[in-house]
């Protein structure tokens, strides 16, 4: 499996105040090493050759720490947002030179569990421009956002809940080049702006993923986090 995996590690971490303290939440420790690293491992195992960090805030601290990816034998490259924000969506649209005609985005604080081939399987399978990744939530990590039955995704909306949305955005997708290109460069956008129009277009896959998400964003998500990895790092 060759995608490259684009990781949108330029957000600040408001939500964790002192914990994060100076550090970007991509370093962030957790069971005793930056968080980053953790993700890094994880995708190398599923096969992942080339990660893209697309950095902003204290991004210079991310490139020092994690280098250049040699010591996992994968190859790590840092694209920075330029002089303003540019959202998710445009994060990764300013990218796009360093991302291929397709590929992975997944958050920085997110730790994804799933099977990273068979995703990419049935998006090359389904001649989409873009896939969603969703599980089975019930508000029960997060508040669903996602109504997803019968293999189709039939409403996405991270802000408004209706009464159908029992899933929710796992936080792994995959793009071609031109899902990107919609966009205007160096426009600032969000990924869910993105999703949104690719399912009104009727261009977006789906595949549900059976188990859970993990994330260090919250203050609660990052003690789970931490414990669940603590745990696999003493039971290999």
């Amino acid at each position: 499996m060759t995608l490259p995996v684009a990781i949108l590690a330029g957000g600040l971490a408001t939500r964790l105040g002192p914990v994060a303290g100076r550090r970007p939440k991509a370093l962030v420790d957790v069971a005793g090493r930056p968080f980053a690293e953790h993700q890094i491992e994880l995708l190398r195992r599923h096969g992942v050759e080339r990660i893209v960090f697309l950095v902003a805030h204290l991004g210079d601290m991310v490139r020092e720490t994690l280098g250049d990816g040699g010591r996992w034998g994968v190859t790590l490259r840092y694209v920075f947002d330029g002089p303003s924000a540019l959202g998710t969506g445009g994060a990764v649209r300013h990218a796009l030179d360093e991302l291929g005609s397709s590929f992975f985005v997944l958050y920085g604080d997110s730790y994804l569990e799933c099977d990273y081939a068979d995703v990419a399987r049935t998006f090359a399978a389904s001649g989409a421009d873009g896939l969603m990744t969703v599980c089975r939530n019930d508000n029960q990590w997060d508040r669903s956002n996602v109504h997803f039955e019968h293999g189709r995704i039939l409403a996405y909306d991270k802000q408004t809940q209706t009464p159908g949305m029992r899933h929710i955005d796992y936080g792994l997708g995959v793009f071609t080049r031109g899902a990107f290109e919609r966009f205007a460069k160096d426009a600032a956008f969000d990924l869910a702006d993105l999703y949104q129009r690719l399912l009104t277009d009727g261009v977006l896959a789906v595949y549900e993923v059976p188990g859970r998400f993990y994330e260090i964003g919250s203050p609660a998500g990052l003690a789970e986090t931490r414990a669940h990895l603590a745990s696999s790092s003493s039971n290999p």
